[in-house]
């Protein structure tokens, strides 16, 4: 096996694509690498493997956060560069390994991390278009849907204090990420940093989407009439969370024709938030490690991670890696007021006639 100081243009580097890098590390300190090789040896291929995204794209988002992670110079060493800086914070945050091996990985993590979410956390993940949303949606099967939700469970280190508030339904500590999602599997508001323990329900309750949708200010006035009752945008949601008139939810128990059709077509667009958490963790290994990261810079992480997912999924990265998420199971269920049941009811009519097969 070839050691990394031998891996220079002209040698046959090109026949070892990525165990250098897995083996051995951050190898972007070791003297002309970066230059000399991963800058002007490496393929696209090479770059989705080791940072998640082409070369064009790292270079636009390290434009992005120069301003905030700009360096100088000390007169004990060079700073380390942008580039380099978030080439290692991109390649850890895709190594399901610790921070700790390398302090100055973890420290590089940080600063990319809290510059990715000062920067670009509300320019990226973001609601967008709602008519595409809406349009997308109905396309799948749902009418007038601005988003599917779902919460999924980021493992973490035991905390000191209070630890028994992170132990999740499955018997494990973690960090609770609440997620909605458009038709394409974007993250359009992300809400993190709830203990495992803490069920889904009450985590969105507790959220602002739920206040902004509760309020009606979330989508803009975009209503639909179903025989009488006025349909608004809604999201989509499993059974752990309550039914209103802007959230639906499945049928349960027996059910007729009609009842399964609609949780068909319910269930089907609600799969892109899945999916979408299963492609954010196995672009983003780390988040499927447990992090023993602090509980205040965990959530930092994990929205970055989020944006990142964004820009991926923008710039059509191709998805190298398999992960198939995990189904929830069943959560209790809420009974619905008569309001609400009337929406339910009626966007189950409207699929019944419009998407029947």
């Amino acid at each position: 096996f070839a050691s990394p100081s031998s891996l220079l243009p002209g040698s046959d580097c090109r026949l070892l694509p990525f165990s250098p890098w897995s083996l051995y590390g951050p190898i972007l300190f070791l003297p002309n690498w970066w230059d000399r090789i991963v800058l002007q040896v490496w393929d696209e291929s090479q770059w989705l493997q080791n940072f998640c995204m082409r070369k064009g794209t790292f270079m636009e988002l390290c434009e992005l956060l120069s301003h905030a992670l700009k360096r100088q110079d000390t007169r004990m060493r060079a700073a380390l560069t942008i580039q380099k800086r978030v080439a290692i914070a991109l390649w850890k945050l895709a190594t399901p390994d610790s921070y700790r091996s390398v302090s100055t990985v973890g420290v590089a993590v940080m600063q990319v991390a809290r510059a990715i979410v000062d920067l670009l956390l509300h320019k990226v993940v973001t609601l967008g278009d709602v008519q595409a949303i809406i349009d997308g949606f109905a396309a799948m099967g749902f009418p007038n849907c601005g988003g599917a939700i779902d919460g999924t469970h980021i493992p973490i280190l035991g905390p000191e204090h209070q630890g028994g508030q992170y132990i999740n339904r499955k018997g494990y500590f973690s960090m609770v990420l609440q997620a909605l999602v458009d038709h394409k599997g974007r993250f359009t508001n992300i809400n993190v940093g709830w203990p495992g323990k803490v069920h889904d329900a009450r985590v969105f309750k507790n959220s602002g989407l739920f206040k902004r949708l509760q309020q009606g200010v979330y989508f803009p006035d975009h209503k639909i009439t179903v025989g009488e009752v006025e349909m608004p945008t809604v999201i989509l949601g499993d059974p752990a969370y309550p039914l209103m008139p802007w959230l639906m939810k499945p049928y349960t128990g027996a059910l007729d024709t009609e009842k399964e059709l609609f949780n068909y077509r319910l269930s089907k667009c609600r799969m892109v938030v899945e999916c979408a958490f299963g492609r954010l963790k196995a672009r983003w290994r780390s988040l499927l490690t447990r992090s023993d990261l602090s509980p205040k810079n965990i959530p930092i992480v994990i929205a970055a991670c989020c944006v990142l997912h964004n820009l991926c999924e923008i710039k059509g990265e191709t998805f190298m890696q398999v992960h198939h998420p995990t189904p929830n199971p069943t959560f209790r269920t809420y009974k619905p007021a008569q309001r609400r049941k009337g929406v339910l009811n009626a966007c189950n009519v409207y699929c019944a006639c419009h998407f029947s097969s």
